[in-house]
Formats: structure tokens, C-alpha cells, sequence
């Protein structure tokens, strides 16, 4: 596909369209010196690209409608400042993930499905060029000796680049895009979650009860764990603590924490244990941790079980159950040799409500299931219901179940009453 039907559709052979593409990029750079609008705020260093090329169109271009004409100088310009053809899916609100796959293969994600996109970059140093302009930004670099890197662009997308050798069909980028952050009412509009579970989290929220967010890869555990976090009450001081900061919350007093990779020298390195410890001593009321995937998670235990309740994070996991059994996993790979009975005692004594959610065959995202913790001390994991999701025939629905008492009881001593559905006892 041509680049003119890549921006709107000329009727133009390949080799004259990027003749036509190489030929106007080149005067762009004849007629202003890039280095001299480098420092010029985004909107206006393209306002002026965009004016001298309009001006070199009119003199030195081809008849071409007033739409593909702007279409084309868009991507010049973004070409020379921006994204290329990255640019207008980044800009476009319905795409949540964009996946490159080489030099040909551009797809994206739009309500939970993925599509193939017919543009491309045009070849693999193209490509590159977009990679280094992304992570030169944050101040980091990828090439053979550092093969794989994370960065954030400045909309906070956050970009993962692999390229070869690794990458054995190419440079491979992942920029995942976060919309205006979903509150609760937001996910039970899109039938995520009941009504009355949503009334029940709240309340558990409030009454400080350390909640696990549990799921695989795509099912909105950050988008969930945002939603969660609007729940705490605007009184209280949160700190919250990502490998890349993606979490929004909108209350008064949060301080946002962010892990940083080590320099090319293999130095400065801080980590999401790190920044656990160090919001110890931060007189945190709440402590939010984007996901535990190591050694941290042990900390983050012991923080819960030692006066910081209503603390909230996430973990990838297929059940409830095995949520519990990945913490102590990832427990385990702390420096302190512990042995499993006492990590089964902290994990028992940390987690009270395990909410977990799946992305089914539509695309579409719910909660699964949301679990009480009942083991205690020592014992085997042990949960039981609060809420399921049932697929019966064609159609599902949500089972509400009652809670233990010890719930109850819990919720009544903060002063919250849980919704209907919620308030008889299990026996």
C-alpha cells in the first residue's frame, strides 16, 4: 500500500509516492533547521513545519484534493517531529494497545479485540528511528548490548521495545495506551461488576480491608485497581508505587512513586522493593503498589500485617487460589530464606478479598469472582465466595453469596452497612 492511500487515497504508484514523501522531507529540512525548533513547545514547532510545507506544496507539489493534502503533510510532519504513522493511532481514542511486529506487521487493539492496520513503516531503519526518538526522550537507549527497554511517552503510554537478536523478526514495540482512567460507576455501566458489588467494595474500601486485584495479561487489572483506588477516602494520604506509573488518582494528597531501571553502566538502579521500603517511612495511611512480581511482595505483606490495612495491589493469576499460592511464589524470591509456613502465615494474615477478573472470547472484561481469605496462621489457602460469575448456556450472570461474619462484623465496627444481596450471615 502506497503512502498516499496510507493518507487518504491518490491514485499514485508506490515509487511515486515515496518519491513524492522523500522528496518534500528533504526540502522540509532545506528550508528550516529542525535543531532550531527543537526547543519550541510540541504544537507550535508543528504549526510551523506545517506552514512551510503548505508553502512548499503549493509551489513545488501535485494537484491533489485539500484533505489528502493535509493528510500528507501530517505525516511528514510527523515523520520530522513526531511518531510517523504511529502518530494518529496514539491520537486515536479507541485504541488501547498497539503491537509492532517487524517493519510490515502494525496491529492494535480497539474494545478488546485486535486488528491488523494496513499501514507500515516503510523499513526497518524507519522503524529505528521512531524506537530512538522514544527512548532518547526518557534518557534511555536500546542496541544490541541493551537489547530490551521500557519507557513512557510523554501522554504516559508506556512502550516496551525488544529488537534483534532477541527479536527474531525485527524490532518489536508494545506501546500501551491508558484513556481517561474508568471510575467504579464507569465499570458497572460497562457491566464489569454489579451494583451492589461495587457498593460492597466501597465499603471495604473505606473499612481498610487489604485487597488483592488477580488476572492474566489484558483483563484491566491497573484499570480496575485505578477504579478501586478512587474509593479511598480524599482525607487520607495514599502512596503509590509502579514499575511504570499508569495509576490516576484524583484525591488531594497522593505522592506517586516509579521504579527505575539500571544506566548503561548498570548503576542507579531503584526498585519497586526499593520504593516499598522507603514508603514506610513516609507516613503512608494507604500504600498502592501498581503489581508485585518479586521480592517486594514480602515486604508489601509485611507492611499490611503490621499496621498499613487498606492497602491495595495487583498480581498475575489464573484463580483466587492461585493468586495466593503466586504470592507466596514471588514471597520466596526475597533475600530472606523464609520457610513456606511462615510465608503462609504473612500471605494468611495480609490478604482479605481477592477480586479476579478475566477478558472473555469477545473481548469483553469483567470480575470473575471477588473471595474472602478464610485460612488463618498457617493452614492451607482457603477462600470462599462473595460474588461469581456464572455462564450459563449463552448468556451469564452474577451469583451474589453471603458474607461471613467475621465480615460483618468488620464492616459494622467502621461503620459501613453492606448493600442488599450482602447482609444475612453464612452459617
Amino acid at each position: 500500500m502506497s503512502l498516499m492511500d496510507r493518507v487518504g487515497g491518490v491514485d499514485l504508484h508506490a515509487d511515486e509516492t515515496e518519491e513524492l514523501l522523500d522528496h518534500f522531507r528533504a526540502r522540509l529540512l532545506e528550508e528550516i533547521n529542525i535543531d532550531e525548533v527543537a526547543d519550541l513547545d510540541m504544537p507550535v514547532k508543528r504549526a510551523r513545519l506545517e506552514r512551510v510545507l503548505s508553502r512548499l506544496l503549493s509551489f513545488e507539489g501535485p494537484v491533489m484534493s485539500t484533505r489528502n493534502r493535509a493528510r500528507l503533510i501530517q505525516r511528514i510532519v510527523d515523520d520530522a517531529v513526531g511518531l510517523g504513522v504511529l502518530e494518529p493511532l496514539i491520537a486515536d481514542e479507541t485504541v488501547t494497545e498497539i503491537m509492532v511486529n517487524g517493519v510490515h506487521d502494525l496491529f492494535v487493539e480497539r474494545s478488546g479485540r485486535i486488528e491488523r492496520i494496513p499501514s507500515a513503516f516503510r523499513s526497518e531503519e524507519e522503524l529505528m528511528q521512531t524506537i530512538d526518538r522514544i527512548v532518547s526522550s526518557v534518557n534511555r537507549r536500546v542496541d544490541e548490548s541493551s537489547p530490551m527497554v521500557d519507557a513512557r511517552l510523554a501522554g504516559g503510554e508506556r512502550v516496551n521495545v525488544i529488537i534483534p537478536p532477541l527479536a527474531l523478526d525485527g524490532p518489536t514495540m508494545t506501546i500501551r495506551r491508558f484513556p481517561t482512567p474508568f471510575r467504579m460507576p464507569d465499570l458497572v455501566a460497562r457491566r464489569s461488576l454489579p451494583e451492589e458489588a461495587s457498593a460492597l467494595l466501597g465499603a471495604m474500601v473505606r473499612a481498610r480491608f487489604n485487597i488483592l486485584v488477580s488476572g492474566g495479561t489484558g483483563t484491566g487489572k491497573t484499570t480496575f485497581l485505578n477504579a478501586l483506588s478512587g474509593l479511598i477516602p480524599d482525607r487520607e494520604r495514599i502512596i503509590t508505587i509502579e514499575d511504570s506509573a499508569e495509576l490516576s488518582l484524583q484525591q488531594g494528597h497522593v505522592v506517586r512513586l516509579e521504579a527505575r531501571p539500571a544506566n548503561t553502566e548498570g548503576k542507579g538502579q531503584v526498585s519497586i522493593r526499593d520504593l516499598v521500603r522507603n514508603s514506610l517511612r513516609m507516613r503512608p495511611d494507604r500504600i498502592v503498589v501498581g503489581e508485585v512480581r518479586g521480592g517486594e511482595t514480602l515486604d508489601m505483606l509485611q507492611a499490611m500485617n503490621t499496621g498499613h490495612e487498606g492497602s491495595l495491589t495487583t498480581v498475575h493469576a489464573n484463580s483466587a487460589h492461585d493468586a495466593l499460592g503466586r504470592l507466596e511464589t514471588l514471597a520466596s524470591m526475597s533475600d530472606l530464606d523464609l520457610p513456606v509456613d511462615t510465608l503462609r502465615d504473612q500471605i494468611n494474615g495480609a490478604i482479605d478479598i481477592i477480586i479476579q477478573l478475566e477478558r472473555d472470547s469477545s473481548g469483553v472484561r469483567r470480575v470473575r469472582q471477588i473471595d474472602q481469605v478464610t485460612s488463618q496462621h498457617r493452614e492451607q489457602y482457603a477462600t470462599a465466595p462473595i460474588l461469581r460469575y456464572e455462564q450459563k448456556d449463552d448468556a451469564g450472570a452474577f451469583r451474589a453469596f453471603p458474607l461471613d461474619r467475621a465480615i460483618l462484623d468488620r464492616l459494622s465496627w467502621a461503620g459501613e452497612t453492606p448493600p442488599p444481596g450482602y447482609g444475612e450471615a453464612r452459617s
